[in-house]
């Protein structure tokens, strides 16, 4: 089955001049490489993995090239054109994607970024939308605490930054828990923290659980192995600075380095920490 706005592994099944047909072997459909310049010693019986989509003609056509999004997924995507139908993304390849006037919260401006969801239209035609408040759930039902996720910051709120979890679900960081900055559009890992009675996500940046204290131990006795034994943080450092040299919260560092205290590997004084000989 090819899947249209999405990346399809296709057999080139005819070369015919400079013009490469694919398929997937079982619908019959035959794809039109699009690409001005084929892949090197490309040849029938090869298998490529190719963006597809449907061209200005209404026929579907392939590129090797790799779109910033596909069908499904929420992206961070600038305006470059606007014109009497919409606006236009640049999404990574030749021909911009339309978000119609029809789709848009407010009128889009040139240069701004915006979130936008692709989808497609019923002709088949991939198209985005500003709108995801309502193809967003935040609500949770088959997420898991501790589950690891994808995570799109989105926006600033009284309590914290709101983030897009997975491309279907709102979740809530809070802002007494960000240990670095994050910016709107952003992706990066995440951890479901808690499941609220209302059904609520609360998310995390640190794996949640003991997990991350075993882990961080190892990386503290190396750093100090590779500093002479001594490494000037402890308790009472500020979070930022433990932040910075071990990428956790100043709760997970000080329940680390109380673990390897209990060990009797470390000392811990008010400047720092040192390795036991």
């Amino acid at each position: 089955m090819i899947n249209i706005g999405k990346i399809n592994k296709l057999n080139v099944v005819k070369q015919q001049g400079a013009d490469v047909y694919l398929s997937d072997g079982s619908s019959g459909k035959k794809v039109l490489l699009a690409d001005r310049k084929l892949p090197a010693n490309c040849q029938v019986g090869d298998t490529l993995d190719v963006f597809v989509y449907v061209d200005s003609e209404g026929h579907l056509a392939a590129t090797t090239k790799k779109p910033l999004a596909e069908v499904g997924d929420i992206a961070w995507l600038k305006v470059v054109s606007l014109n009497y139908v919409g606006a236009f993304l640049d999404w990574g390849l030749p021909k911009d994607l339309l978000v119609p006037f029809s789709e848009q919260y407010h009128e889009m401006e040139v240069g701004r970024s915006y979130l936008v969801k692709v989808f497609l239209d019923e002709q088949s035609r991939i198209a985005a939308t500003t709108k995801i408040d309502k193809l967003l759930s935040d609500e949770s039902v088959d997420f898991e605490v501790g589950q690891k996720v994808s995570l799109i910051i989105a926006d600033r709120t009284d309590l914290g930054i709101k983030a897009i979890i997975n491309n279907s679900h709102w979740g809530m960081l809070y802002e007494n828990e960000l240990f670095r900055p994050v910016k709107k559009g952003q992706k990066m890992e995440g951890y479901i923290k808690q499941i609220r009675e209302d059904h609520k996500i609360d998310l995390s940046l640190h794996q949640p659980g003991y997990g991350k204290v075993v882990s961080l131990t190892d990386s503290i006795i190396a750093k100090l192995k590779a500093n002479n034994g001594v490494l000037m943080l402890s308790d009472k450092s500020p979070p930022e600075a433990i932040y910075a040299a071990f990428g956790v919260s100043k709760k997970v560092f000080k329940q680390a380095i109380g673990a390897l205290y209990k060990q009797q590997l470390i000392t811990i004084d008010k400047n720092g920490i040192k390795l036991v000989d």
